[in-house]
């Protein structure tokens, strides 16, 4: 990986909000690996077992603050060269129990996180993770593009769509270096959240029993979890590099697949794995076509998926599995494998 990212990372100040969540663990490892200095923002972590936890990440960072991100009063006394905003509510069908909390935590703690950044003198810039639900819904057979029309139905993809128009507002009125990630479906080892696809396969298998699957048919652009954040990273090295990448990027694999076939997948890693079908969706404006076009960062970025769908399946199934029978964290070893690959 020290090709694709050289020295860049090396003795830099990275703040991540949201670092006690799935992915951002994966980030904040990764990042320490690079030779960064890693602090984070989030409200202590909720899942049992949790990924942060497991990683013992605590130990490994220069400032780990458990706090809701809207408390912060500032940053400037952490010195962060780079901010990458990943504290959200994220999980959609809690979302439409909670909209009021969804959309104050997502789009006003993404205004109080850049106004923060806006009176920060050190900071570089920022990287703001939106998601792909923030395209309206055409249920067309071809990958959104960034230039497609924005729309959200459902409270968790109308607040992303909120918050993608902040962060125009930002760069527009303040001059602030934002590059915004449009992230494909993530799967990856230690997930336990709430109504989630692999989270509530892992959840049914652990216990022996069987997982229920809602919309076998919905098809999505999964990808394993290093995969966007190797985008995420991209973006931040331009951004310390002085580069302009102030525009939104769209991060996915080839192709996509239903979750059916991300079952049989699963199944072929971990026999123990079963499900039966409830056809009742687990909320309302459901998308069951869902597809990503990455071309723009592929040619600009020089970013590009490594693993397979299949592979990337595989490879989190794995991750479980080696977790629940031989009790192993295999997150740092699948971060060399995966730099690896890349070399």
């Amino acid at each position: 990986m020290g090709l694709m990212f050289g020295d860049i990372y090396k003795g830099k100040r990275v703040l991540i909000t949201g670092h006690c969540g799935f992915k951002s663990s994966w980030l904040g490892l990764w990042l320490k690996n690079l030779g960064a200095t890693v602090m984070g923002i989030s409200h202590p972590p909720r899942s049992d077992p949790n990924h942060y936890k497991l990683l013992g990440l605590h130990d490994m960072l220069e400032k780990d603050i458990h706090s809701d991100i809207s408390f912060v009063a500032e940053i400037n006394s952490l010195s962060p060269d780079l901010l990458i905003h990943l504290a959200a509510k994220a999980i959609v069908p809690k979302a439409f129990d909670e909209p009021e909390q969804t959309f104050f935590h997502n789009v006003m703690g993404t205004v109080h996180i850049l106004e923060l950044c806006r009176q920060c003198p050190s900071i570089k810039g920022v990287v703001v993770i939106t998601t792909d639900k923030v395209y309206e819904d055409k249920n067309w057979n071809w990958g959104y593009r960034e230039t497609d029309k924005l729309g959200g139905k459902g409270p968790y993809s109308a607040s992303k769509v909120c918050i993608e128009q902040v962060i125009n507002c930002y760069r527009e009125s303040y001059g602030l270096n934002i590059a915004a990630a449009r992230a494909g479906n993530v799967i990856g080892g230690g997930d336990w959240s709430y109504k989630r696809l692999i989270p509530d396969i892992v959840r049914a298998t652990s216990k022996g029993e069987k997982v229920i699957i809602h919309t076998p048919n919905a098809t999505r652009p999964w990808q394993h979890v290093l995969e966007p954040l190797k985008g995420y990273l991209i973006l931040g090295q331009k951004i310390l590099q002085g580069e302009n990448v102030n525009r939104a990027w769209n991060f996915g694999p080839e192709g996509e697949v239903n979750v059916r076939k991300v079952l049989e997948i699963a199944q072929g890693i971990w026999p123990r794995i079963k499900y039966e079908v409830d056809n009742i969706p687990t909320h309302p404006h459901m998308v069951y076509l869902l597809k990503l076009d990455s071309t723009e960062a592929k040619k600009v970025l020089g970013w590009k998926p490594v693993w397979s769908i299949q592979q990337a399946v595989e490879k989190t199934i794995q991750w479980y599995k080696s977790f629940y029978e031989k009790g192993l964290v295999t997150t740092g070893t699948d971060i060399l494998n995966y730099e690896k690959e890349i070399s």
